[in-house]
C-alpha cells in the first residue's frame, strides 16, 4: 500500500468468484476511525448465500462487493469526534467505504474507515476469538427479547449452535443438541450433543433451528410440548408446514434474525467476565492469498467449523 487510504480487499466480483483486490478508501470524517486489520472470519450462513448467488435482492444488494462483519483489528488514526483511542484492539462488524464498490458487509480488508459508533473495544488477550463477538451476538438475540426462554433443545452443532448452547449453559440451562454428524457431536461442555434417533425425550419447550433445513420444521412441530416454540434462526427459501398437528400443540413459531447493538454488549460482557467462553470454535485459518481456497473449505469441508483469514503477515 502506498498510502494510508489503500487496502487489500477480498472482492466478490460475481458469485463463486473472490479475488484479493488494491482498492480506494473513502476519506475520514471526524467520527471515524482507521483500522488496521487482524483478522476476519468467513460466515457460513451469509456469506455463503453472497458466494453462491443465492441471496435474496435486498436492498443495497448488487456485485462487486466486499464481504465479511467478523473482523477484528487496531485503531490506526481516530478522528477528531471519535471515541476510540489510537491503539485500541476493535471488533469491526463490517465497513462501507470501498467507493463503488458495495461493502456487503466490508469486513474483508487489510484496512478499513469506519464510523467510531460501530465498532467495539475489545480486551487485548481475546485475539482471533472475537471475531465470533457477531456470531455470539446472534445467538444471544434468538433469546434476549423480554419473555423468551433459553432453548431446550438446538438443531445443529455447528459455530452458530455451539454458542447458543454456551449461552443458554451461561444462562443455567443444559439444553439438549442435535447432530446428525458424529465428529461434529464433539465439544459440548455443560449440554448434551446427540444424534437425534438416540433422543428419547421430544417433548421441548423451546426449540432453536441453526440447520436452515426447511424440510425439519414438521419434524420440530411433532416434538413440541403443548404451547411451545419454534425459533427459526437459520436462513430459509420457502417453509411450509403440516397444519393440524401445529394447531393441536398450540405451536408458536417465531424468526431471529439480525443482532442488535444490546446484542453486542451483552456478549462483550459475558465474554470478558468469563461466562462465556470462545475457545474451540476457529478451526481454520488462512493468508488472503490464498482467499479462493479458504472460502471453498469454509462452505465445503464438513470439519471446518470456522475460518479465519489472517491480515497480519500480508505480502
Amino acid at each position: 500500500m502506498t498510502n494510508q487510504y489503500q487496502t487489500r480487499a477480498i472482492v466478490l466480483e460475481r458469485p463463486e468468484s473472490v479475488a484479493l483486490t488494491d482498492l480506494e478508501l473513502t476519506p475520514m470524517t471526524p467520527i471515524d476511525v482507521l483500522v488496521d486489520m487482524e483478522w476476519s472470519g468467513i460466515s457460513t450462513g451469509t456469506e455463503k448465500l453472497l458466494w453462491t448467488g443465492k441471496m435474496p435482492n435486498f436492498p443495497g444488494m448488487g456485485y462487486p462487493l466486499v464481504p465479511g462483519y467478523e473482523s477484528v483489528g487496531r485503531v490506526i488514526e481516530a478522528g477528531a469526534d471519535s471515541n476510540i483511542k489510537i491503539g485500541q484492539r476493535v471488533f469491526v462488524p463490517g465497513a462501507k467505504c470501498y467507493g463503488e464498490i458495495k461493502g456487503l458487509f466490508g469486513g474483508a480488508a487489510s484496512r478499513v474507515v469506519v464510523d467510531s459508533n460501530r465498532v467495539i473495544a475489545i480486551q487485548d488477550h481475546l485475539g482471533e476469538e472475537a471475531i465470533l463477538f457477531a456470531l455470539a451476538a446472534t445467538g444471544y438475540h434468538v433469546t434476549s427479547g423480554a419473555g423468551q426462554e433459553q432453548p431446550d433443545l438446538i438443531i445443529g452443532h455447528g459455530v452458530l449452535g455451539r454458542l447458543i448452547a454456551r449461552i443458554a449453559v451461561a444462562k443455567g440451562k443444559r439444553p439438549v443438541v442435535w447432530e446428525t454428524n458424529a465428529g461434529r457431536r464433539e465439544g459440548a461442555v455443560g449440554y448434551d450433543a446427540i444424534d437425534p434417533k438416540d433422543d428419547q425425550v421430544k417433548k421441548y419447550k423451546t426449540i432453536v433451528d441453526v440447520s436452515g433445513d426447511a424440510r425439519l420444521v414438521d419434524t420440530l412441530i411433532s416434538c413440541l410440548a403443548p404451547g411451545g416454540e419454534i425459533v427459526l434462526a437459520g436462513f430459509y427459501d420457502t417453509i411450509s408446514f403440516s397444519f393440524p398437528q401445529a394447531f393441536m400443540r398450540e405451536a408458536r413459531i417465531r424468526i431471529a434474525a439480525q443482532w442488535a447493538p444490546g446484542d453486542l454488549v451483552a456478549i462483550k460482557d459475558l465474554v470478558e467476565s468469563g461466562k462465556l467462553s470462545l475457545d474451540g470454535l476457529i478451526t481454520h485459518r488462512s493468508s488472503p492469498n490464498d482467499a479462493n481456497a479458504a472460502y471453498h473449505t469454509a462452505f465445503n469441508n464438513v470439519d471446518c467449523l470456522k475460518m479465519v483469514l489472517d491480515w497480519r503477515n500480508l505480502q
